[in-house]
């Protein structure tokens, strides 16, 4: 049976912040962004995350895909009215693009899942 997009779960970017990698990161991609996500349970269900698929574009038309168990080494389980919120990072050669999704399952054992909206990884002017 596919996963199904539960009404009421989201996701919601609260805030990006650009780091130049200096010695930190390889040469060939610079540029840092740390992400700030929470994921909202308003739904009338409680679900348990267990992994997320990234995707990042490129605007050069390359692609890096990212599927994984856990959310940074947790698996959160969200009553309705329940939130999770973390952070972490993309780290990029230029201009991309993130979005993608987590999955889970909610009380009754049905696959579920919600996208992250897509947020734009802009390198600053220098």
């Amino acid at each position: 049976m596919p996963a199904l997009e539960l009404p009421g779960l989201r996701v919601e970017l609260d805030k990006l912040v650009y780091r130049h990698g200096g010695d930190q990161l390889p040469p060939d991609q610079p540029h840092a962004f740390i992400y700030y996500l929470t994921i909202h349970n308003d739904s009338d269900r409680t679900v348990h995350l267990l992994g997320r698929k990234w995707v990042v574009e490129n605007d050069d038309g390359t692609q890096l895909v990212v599927e994984g168990d856990k959310i940074v080494g947790e698996t959160p389980r969200l009553a309705p009215g329940d939130h999770f919120s973390y952070n972490s990072y993309h780290v990029t050669a230029a201009n991309a693009r993130a979005h993608g999704s987590f999955h889970g399952l909610d009380e009754y054992g049905a696959r579920i899942f919600v996208r992250i909206p897509p947020f734009a990884l802009e390198v600053p002017p220098a």
